[in-house]
């Protein structure tokens, strides 16, 4: 573990976070903001990803073996920091993981746009599991019947992401050319939200692309506040004032694990700082 890390009481066991990969690390990170004094387990399923391109039973199968992996930690909450996952097989988990509360990333982002653009035209930008499922599109219309919500798979940005190309000419044009169709079809949207978790990284690219005026929803801080919420609700924060631990792991490649994952925690880290874990 990465700082302080044990405890007893219920509010010092862990947080989980799972996603496909590295992704997912800036929703730990908005965790980490949020809620300073708790601490973290993250496991990036990396022998498998992208889980974007997979069918839903294997998506459903592979979330659920890393959820309970993360259980057999002692996890007081799961966050499903995978936009994928959330959308398959948020249902699955919750169920098996009860009483443990579980969270995905869909529905805060959601919530977050439609308070950002009230009766808006929405685009997701997302994975191609997330689009062929329309989760976003679901979890909007839900909220706001009024709302016209698109969804664009780009995967090529999340290799974009973890190469750290993330802005400039080079970044730009991709993220300009996956939105050419759209503007094309005469969709003129007022917000843009990031429906993947390496999409934050290419925020500068995707507002040249779309312009000042457009809101972008980033589905990271809001998830935070609803952990800290459903955390406070349960009786379950860690009163402590100490820095919270943190727990690395993945299913394959500690180093590139490490490089990659250094972007998205802006801090260094080492291959020995990575725990591989088999699921």
């Amino acid at each position: 573990m990465i700082g302080d890390s044990n405890g007893a009481a219920a509010g010092r066991r862990p947080i989980g976070v799972f996603d496909s990969g590295v992704g997912g690390l800036t929703v730990l990170e908005a965790l980490r903001e949020r809620l300073p004094h708790e601490h973290l387990v993250y496991l990036g399923d990396t022998a498998r990803l992208p889980y974007g391109t997979k069918s839903p039973a294997s998506i459903s199968r592979y979330a659920c073996q890393a959820a309970m992996a993360l259980q057999e930690r002692g996890i007081k909450m799961l966050v499903v920091a995978c936009n994928t996952a959330s959308s398959v097989a948020l249902d699955a988990l919750g169920k098996r993981l009860a009483p443990l509360p579980v969270i995905g990333v869909v529905e805060p982002g959601a919530a977050a746009a439609v308070s950002a653009r009230p009766g808006g035209t929405h685009l997701v930008l997302a994975t191609e599991a997330t689009v062929r499922l329309g989760a976003y599109f679901k979890a909007i219309g839900e909220r706001d019947r009024e709302a016209r919500v698109h969804e664009l798979a780009c995967e090529m940005l999340v290799a974009l992401a973890e190469e750290g190309w993330t802005d400039g000419p080079i970044a730009e044009s991709i993220v300009a050319r996956y939105l050419q169709p759209v503007r094309d079809s005469g969709v003129d949207p007022d917000c843009v939200i990031l429906g993947c978790t390496h999409f934050p990284l290419l925020a500068k690219a995707i507002v040249a692309a779309v312009g000042a005026g457009v809101a972008i929803v980033d589905s990271a801080g809001t998830t935070a506040a609803v952990a800290a919420h459903r955390l406070a609700e349960a009786g379950l924060l860690n009163e402590s004032n100490e820095r919270g631990g943190l727990t690395l792991l993945a299913t394959d490649g500690a180093t590139r694990f490490a490089r990659v994952g250094g972007r998205f925690l802006g801090q260094r880290l080492d291959a020995c700082d990575i725990e591989i874990v088999d699921l």
